[in-house]
Formats: C-alpha cells, sequence, structure tokens
C-alpha cells in the first residue's frame, strides 16, 4: 500500500474534534483560540472546550495571565467547572461573573486560607448584603439551587424571594436588623422547590405580620396553632422543621396564664414530638405598657442554633450542645445554683451575657464574702471567652470573677459598667481570689472611661501585651 504523508488541517472536522478532545480544554484554548487559522479558532470555540477547565496542573503563570486577561472573560457563559490551585482562586472567581457555574474544586486548600475565608468571631462578624435598591438582575440565577446569605435588612430577605431565585431548594438567611417597613409591595411568588429554609434575626420586634409573609402571610407566633397555620399549611414539602421563635408580649394580654407546659402542648397537638418551650419574664425595653413582658420561646429538638436569648432561672432539664452565645434575664435573682445549670446545659458556652439588676441573696445577706460560698460547688466554664455584666446587679460581676466560685480559664473580654463596681469586688485590684479570672482578659468595654489606672492595668496583665 503507497504511504502519503496527510496533514493535520486535511482532517475532517469530526475527527479533528475527537483528537482535540483528548487534549486538556487548558490547552486547546490557549494555543488554538485566536489561532490564525479560522477553522481550529472555530472548532476552538466550540462549548465542550469551555465547559470544564481544570487549572490544576498549570504552573506556567503567563497562562493564567491570558485567561484572566483575555479568554475568561469571553467564554464566562460556557463555564459550568471550575478546578484551580487555592491561590490562583481570588484572581480567577473575581475576573467576572460565571452565570451557569455549577461545581467548584480548589485544590491545596490549607487551614489558614479556609480560616481567612470562612471563619469569623461570629455570624454578625460576617458583612451583611444590601440588595433593596438593587435590579434583579443584579443578584438573580436561573439555575441555583443552594444559598447562603446575610442580609442588612428583612426587605432585603423579601426581594430574595420575588422569582429572581425560582430554582431555590435550601435558603438560609441572616438578617442584621429589624428595619421599619417600607410600604413595598413585594412581588413575592410560591417557591414550589424549597425545601429547606433558615431565617434568623438577632433583635426583637413588633411586625410579625410582615416577616410570616417570608413563610406564609398572616398573624403573630406564639404556639403550635399559629406554626401550623402560618407556617407549616403553606409548606406541603417540608419534611424537617428546625425552629427557635421567641414572641414578646404583654402578660395581660396573654389569654391565659401560660406556662411552657401549656405551650409545648400546642406544638405536641399538631404533630411536632421533638420540641420544648419556656416562658420568662423581662424587663421591657419602653414598647410595652407594663414593667415586665413575657418572653415565649419555641423550639425543636436538638436545639440546633448557636444563639439563645432570654433564658430565665426556669428552663427545660435538656443539654443546648449547640448554643456558644447565650443571654439570660429574669426579673428575680440568679443564685449559685443557677448558674451551675447553665455550666452542665450549655457545654460549649463561649459568650454569655447577663441581665438582671436583682441581688443575689444568700439567707437574706448580700456578702463577697467565700467564706459563704463553702458549701456550694465549684462551677467552672471552660470554654467561656466573652463575658457581658454591663447591665448586670454587681452580685454577678463577683460570681464570675471570684475563683472559689466560678472559674473561666479562658476569659479573654470582659465587659461591665463601671470602675467602682469592679474596685469593690477585687478590693481595689488587690483581691487574690478575683486575681486569677482576670489573668488573661485582653480586651475590656466598660461605659466608664476612667478605667486605666496603674493598678487595673497590673491586675489585668494581659490587656497591653
Amino acid at each position: 500500500m503507497n504511504r502519503s504523508n496527510v496533514h493535520l488541517l486535511d482532517l475532517p472536522d469530526e475527527i479533528l474534534l475527537i483528537i482535540m478532545k483528548k487534549l486538556n480544554n487548558i490547552n486547546v484554548l490557549y494555543f488554538l483560540l485566536d489561532i490564525n487559522n479560522r477553522r481550529l479558532n472555530n472548532l476552538a470555540r466550540e462549548n465542550i472546550f469551555s465547559n470544564i477547565l481544570k487549572f490544576d496542573s498549570i504552573d506556567n503563570i503567563s497562562i493564567i495571565d491570558r485567561f484572566c486577561n483575555d479568554i475568561l472573560p469571553r467564554i464566562r457563559h460556557n463555564v459550568k467547572c471550575f478546578v484551580f490551585d487555592a491561590v490562583f482562586m481570588e484572581r480567577i472567581l473575581l475576573v467576572t461573573d460565571y452565570p451557569n457555574l455549577t461545581k467548584l474544586t480548589i485544590c491545596h486548600f490549607q487551614q489558614e486560607i479556609a480560616s481567612n475565608y470562612f471563619t469569623k468571631p461570629s455570624v454578625m462578624s460576617y458583612p451583611p448584603l444590601s440588595l433593596c435598591y438593587l435590579p434583579s438582575t443584579t443578584f438573580s440565577s436561573p439555575i441555583l439551587t443552594h444559598l447562603y446569605i446575610n442580609v442588612e435588612t428583612l426587605d432585603d430577605c423579601f426581594y430574595l424571594l420575588d422569582g429572581r431565585l425560582r430554582k431555590l431548594t435550601t435558603l438560609c438567611v441572616n438578617v442584621y436588623y429589624v428595619n421599619t417597613f417600607v410600604e413595598i409591595v413585594h412581588n413575592m411568588d410560591q417557591l414550589l422547590n424549597l425545601k429547606c429554609f433558615s431565617l434568623k434575626l438577632f433583635h426583637s420586634f413588633e411586625q410579625y405580620d410582615k416577616t410570616a409573609l417570608i413563610l406564609r402571610r398572616r398573624n403573630k407566633v406564639i404556639d403550635g396553632t399559629n406554626v401550623q397555620h402560618d407556617i407549616l399549611d403553606y409548606m406541603p414539602q417540608l419534611r424537617s422543621f428546625t425552629f427557635y421563635i421567641c414572641t414578646y408580649v404583654d402578660p395581660v394580654a396573654l389569654p391565659y396564664k401560660s406556662s411552657s407546659e401549656d405551650i409545648q402542648q400546642t406544638l405536641t397537638n399538631i404533630g411536632l414530638q421533638h420540641v420544648s418551650s419556656m416562658v420568662s419574664y423581662v424587663t421591657t425595653n419602653g414598647i410595652f405598657l407594663y414593667d415586665v413582658r413575657a418572653a415565649c420561646s419555641i423550639f425543636s429538638l436538638p436545639f440546633k442554633f448557636d444563639y439563645l436569648r432570654d433564658l430565665g432561672n426556669t428552663f427545660p432539664n435538656i443539654v443546648f450542645s449547640y448554643v456558644t452565645y447565650l443571654v439570660i434575664e429574669d426579673t428575680i435573682p440568679f443564685e449559685h445554683e443557677f448558674f451551675m445549670r447553665i455550666a452542665r446545659s450549655f457545654p460549649l458556652l463561649k459568650h454569655l451575657c447577663i441581665w438582671n439588676r436583682e441581688s443575689q441573696q444568700l439567707n437574706g445577706l448580700v456578702t463577697f464574702s467565700s467564706d459563704n460560698y463553702q458549701s456550694h460547688s465549684l462551677i467552672e466554664y471552660p470554654h467561656l471567652t466573652i463575658l457581658d455584666v454591663t447591665f448586670s446587679h454587681i452580685d454577678y460581676v463577683e460570681q464570675f470573677l471570684n475563683e472559689t466560685k466560678t472559674l473561666v480559664p479562658c476569659l479573654t473580654e470582659f465587659k461591665f459598667s463601671l470602675v467602682d463596681v469592679l474596685k469593690a469586688v477585687t478590693k481595689d485590684f488587690t483581691r487574690e481570689e478575683t486575681r486569677r479570672n482576670c489573668a488573661k482578659v485582653k480586651k475590656i468595654t466598660s461605659t466608664d472611661p476612667m478605667i486605666h489606672s496603674e493598678d487595673f492595668c497590673l491586675y489585668f496583665p494581659s490587656l497591653y501585651k
């Protein structure tokens, strides 16, 4: 048989495509796109060569340069999958938008890189997004199925539900501020594909009916009846409901003297078995008729939220394994035994805020002497790093700084009101029983500007390291 020389360009397009598919897509685009040959250039523009881009084996910075400066902006609509080294992550992802990107593989993603991008001291440290005044085309996707997002206001949350994200199956939203709602008619379509929805608000507010629009669009939530009518009836595909809802009402407005058992029974009546509830009475912030308000909380078990507020002297005998931030408040004193229960029930507690103006009492006496506490067990909070007693009676400063009562070996941030309070508890910064719990404190927050005396600085040696 006679042999003849066949040039590559003599092959038909079908054969050329088979050969090109054997190559890395990066090489096809880099070497053939814009080549001085119309036929090869057109073949390189086929979507198949820009759907999946693997940069993980690329160590030539000039290749990365050309892709970021020229190629990626032109093929961005075709890209569905990226594979690249962590060092190129910001450059590749920020060069343009990729509306059809569904898969991302990052190589050599070291712990320090992950910490830089994905970890903060608390959820409130992540910067929120404001969507209210942006056109829907600015933030939209026809294919997005999972979204975890922090937004500034509830109106921003409403805008997420206006049809721009029709394919969502999972939506988790943290709301930073409860704004005064503007009278805007939101075009909120029913999200028929939504199977998992999480909404967290960190401030109290009055307009539950506006918030209920997200899930249903009705009245306030207090018990199981409202949960059923306002939420569950409008989410027929829901298979799992994880919730924590706290409602504040004037005690006189309650239809009956609510107890946690009464409220929990209403949850059981609608078929929710793994649930609990609690009712506590806390001081008002000026919007309620009386001096106290009832805080009625209902939540699913196990309690899977990291934040719990307005917990009083009476709370369920369960372990809150996920809670790291706790706000406790009551109109009657917190005694030593209460803090023993807190330590047992919140084993991973890191941030504790105490709101209680009532004095602790022991046989009718108020005292800073450790001798009266010898019959009590020593309490330890092994993970507590932040303690806030700004709105507390001086007795709670004593409770946590006196090492014969409480050990806080990891305390690094301390918030209090007046220096005179601290001087009284520490006996002008000379008391040995309170020295150890102050030793690691690196940050002080006080309403009193006179906190930096020489004795003060010596008592908190870690402040200026």
